[in-house]
């Protein structure tokens, strides 16, 4: 029987849980522990897996802006340092654990539009989290924008929706070849045409939008995001907090979610339903395959 594809969108919270220090040995550690995860859903799936990157693109911008020789990199090129970085360890991980099966890992631009509304507005937080009075030190120091992650404070950067995946050929015929694709990695390095050519632009895509938009043209079975919450909460944090475990996108309509976080994830899974998708599964790295039969996280489905 032919297998099921499912694109998997692996947050880059789960690669380095907040809070931990950006070391390079932590982030194997929890690249390893992610691996065995996708591994146990890629035994039953064709899995396409996209990775966040918010965490390790704001620490190469950190890294930049201490070296003086020279200005400090764009976005975009950080963003495909990451997908290299990153996908280099989920590769190796894989395969150590799937030995009989080709992985491979894709360089991915992603196509935005330049007037995107969210130049205007940075809500993708990078890097790591800080006092609200680090934070504004920071801001101030080097033109920052920042907004509340919780209880802490991150930088925030802008976060254009996805319009086209460049390598998408490429992609769709490793998969048709059994392929275990990493790709979009961090959403994708995003890029615009000027006079017909590409270029990179200042941003970071949100992975999830990517992996949904990613998700619809491949005509995938399941989007799956993985995060590090169980599940979509209402009122989340309160104590009226109360779990939603089967929904559709008009009950999620009636809601607002923070934009910094679940807001994201909810809308591409939305986008997903409305486009075609049959279902979306969100919740916690070790709940994966249990997610996808319907067992844990939440489950988004058609009306």
């Amino acid at each position: 029987m032919t297998k099921k594809t499912v694109v998997v969108a692996l947050g880059g919270n789960a690669l380095l849980r907040r809070g931990e220090p950006l070391e390079a040995d932590i982030q194997r550690a929890n690249i390893a522990t992610a691996a065995k995860s996708i591994a146990e859903i890629a035994n039953e799936y064709n899995v396409v897996l996209v990775h966040g990157n918010g965490p390790q693109v704001g620490l190469l911008a950190l890294q930049g802006l201490e070296y003086k020789a020279v200005k400090p990199y764009p976005l975009d090129v950080l963003g495909s340092e990451t997908q290299g970085m990153i996908g280099y360890i989920l590769m190796q991980e894989l395969k150590n654990l799937l030995p009989e099966i080709e992985v491979s890992c894709i360089l991915t631009q992603m196509r935005v539009d330049e007037n995107d509304p969210a130049f205007a507005d940075p809500t993708k937080p990078i890097g790591p989290i800080y006092s609200e009075e680090e934070a504004t030190k920071l801001a101030k120091k080097h033109n920052w924008a920042i907004k509340p992650d919780g209880k802490y404070f991150r930088r925030v950067v802008p976060s254009p929706l996805p319009i086209g995946i460049i390598e998408n050929d490429a992609i769709t015929t490793l998969i048709n070849q059994n392929h275990l694709v990493i790709c979009t990695g961090g959403g994708g390095i995003p890029v615009t045409k000027v006079n017909g050519k590409l270029v990179g632009i200042e941003a970071v895509i949100d992975k999830d939008m990517s992996a949904a938009f990613l998700a619809k043209q491949l005509n995938a079975d399941a989007l799956l995001i993985l995060t590090d919450t169980d599940a979509v909460y209402l009122d989340w944090g309160k104590p009226t907090q109360k779990a939603l475990r089967k929904t559709t996108p008009s009950e999620l309509d009636k809601y607002t979610f923070d934009a910094g976080s679940m807001g994201p994830k909810i809308q591409a899974s939305c986008e997903f339903i409305k486009n075609g998708g049959t279902f979306v599964g969100i919740g916690t790295l070790d709940a994966g395959l249990r997610i996808l039969k319907g067992e844990a996280g939440t489950n988004i489905v058609a009306e």
